[in-house]
């Protein structure tokens, strides 16, 4: 911003300087053109006159002493001829006879007719391009003779350079010290900018710890700055209490909870046979609304943490839960499989990997049926396409049923629950590990298993080794859980 400010700022200057020394420089450069062009036209008018009798009489004797006085005053280069054309007198040292004829010059012939001539051409004698003047030498309407001056244009097109060049250093000192003065405005207007650049920053990884100075800059961007303080205390205020609430009423509910199924457990023994499944029935709704429960606080805590994401091993995590289920899906007459080489470390938050493979072990356990393998898979480093973002991929699929293009649309929703998912389930599982996911920096996707089933996909930023890195989330990307719309 501070680069466009500064730009935005020289451009204007630059205008302003071409406006008004652009226009300067050509009305000196015709103001000098012109003051050349009427000095010669006078100077030839009054020679005219001078030169008049000896023009008259055909008496050149004294004509060169008077032309060599006059250019040695001027600098110029005169010619003085009779009525017929013919050279009377010529100044330069090296002039040709002093009869050669020059009525066939255009602007000899024009003062031979009584009308004075201008203007510019090149001169042998001078070397180059000269400013000329003729003037006719009269006796009353009568034409004698004609007079020419010639004048170089060295000075003066040395002067209208000089000028030229004056131009130049002076723009480009102006430019100069508005770069200078340019920065430091620049700067000085960017700099709140650049704060609350900072605590947007830092508001996004959770916590405003330093708002952004009031007193600086223009008071736009001071009341810009007062009203963000404002609003992102206002919002952390609303974000503590909704987390709070979430927490304490979990909290909360678990001992009634706990009270209830007691107490239904008491009444056993005084129910008839007939209404023991009723019984069971109201402990399973029971088990159930507690697990939702602890479900809501685990979901809480994952928004509301603001813990940074920090290397982990997923070939360790992948390892040790594989342990931990391999047992229960044994009961259920499923297999769990382990695919895919090493890849070594990962970011994600602390215990984050190992509860969103648990949560899509226990979705996939409870979709498979009796005589299918669970299947968990790394894949190694891949480059994304434009992105050219390496990352590692996890994979949980499961030979269950699947689902179709709507339900996995829906799957992240809190408590959305698939028509054919068991009974027990509380629809938070997927909306945990979502969260888990996007505070490690990563993704995460359901897709049709090759075979059939449903693929469970995470994606998590990768450590290579040997090199210094710093954590970068993973680049979203319009199909991914966190652009869908919700439902």
């Amino acid at each position: 911003m501070v680069r466009r400010l500064l730009l935005s700022y020289l451009t204007l200057t630059l205008l302003v300087l071409l406006a008004l020394e652009v226009p300067f420089g050509i009305v000196y450069a015709d103001s000098q053109t012109s003051t050349l062009s009427t000095a010669l036209e006078r100077d030839a008018v009054v020679l005219a006159e001078v030169v008049e009798e000896d023009v008259e009489t055909a008496d050149a004797r004294e004509l060169p002493a008077l032309l060599t006085k006059f250019t040695h005053r001027a600098g110029t280069h005169v010619t003085i001829v009779d009525r017929h054309g013919n050279t009377l007198a010529d100044s330069a040292p090296q002039a040709v006879h002093p009869q050669r004829n020059l009525s066939h010059a255009p602007d000899i012939a024009a003062a031979l007719r009584n009308q004075r001539t201008s203007g510019t051409t090149r001169d042998a004698t001078l070397g180059g391009e000269v400013y000329y003047a003729t003037a006719p030498v009269a006796f009353g309407t009568t034409v004698g003779g004609a007079v020419r001056l010639s004048a170089p244009t060295t000075d003066t097109a040395t002067r209208i350079h000089a000028a030229w060049m004056a131009l130049a250093t002076a723009a480009l000192s102006v430019l100069a010290a508005m770069t200078v003065i340019g920065l430091a405005l620049a700067r000085w207007i960017t700099r709140p900018v650049r704060e609350l650049e900072r605590a947007t920053t830092q508001l996004a990884d959770g916590s405003l710890t330093e708002p952004p100075a009031v007193n600086l800059g223009p008071p736009e961007l001071r009341r810009l700055a007062s009203e963000f303080t404002r609003t992102a205390t206002r919002l952390q205020h609303l974000l503590r209490a909704q987390h709070r609430f979430a927490a304490d009423a979990s909290h909360q509910l678990k001992t009634p909870l706990t009270a209830l199924r007691l107490r239904l457990e008491n009444l056993e023994p005084d129910l008839q046979p007939h209404a023991q499944h009723n019984l069971g029935s109201a402990l399973s709704e029971i088990d159930r609304l507690v697990r939702m429960i602890q479900g809501l606080l685990a979901l809480a805590r994952a928004e509301s943490t603001e813990t940074a994401p920090v290397p982990v091993d997923p070939d360790a995590i992948l390892n040790d839960r594989v342990g931990t289920w391999k047992a229960f899906a044994t009961e259920r007459g499923i297999a769990i499989a382990l695919a895919g080489g090493q890849v070594g470390r990962v970011w994600a938050v602390p215990g984050a990997l190992e509860q969103i493979v648990d949560n899509l072990l226990a979705n996939a356990l409870r979709a498979a049926p009796p005589g299918t393998t669970v299947t968990l898979a790394q894949s190694v480093l891949v480059e994304r396409g434009s992105d050219s973002a390496p990352y590692v991929e996890i994979h949980v699929t499961d030979e269950g049923p699947g689902m179709n293009d709507e339900e996995r649309a829906s799957a992240f929703d809190r408590f959305w629950r698939a028509p054919n998912a068991s009974p027990d389930g509380t629809g938070l599982g997927l909306a945990i590990a979502q969260q888990l996911a996007h505070a490690s920096g990563g993704e995460i996707d359901l897709r049709p298993a090759a075979g059939g089933g449903l693929d469970a996909v995470i994606r998590l930023r990768p450590i290579t080794p040997g090199r210094r890195q710093r954590y970068r989330p993973l680049p979203t990307t319009p199909d991914t859980p966190a652009h869908r719309a919700p439902k």
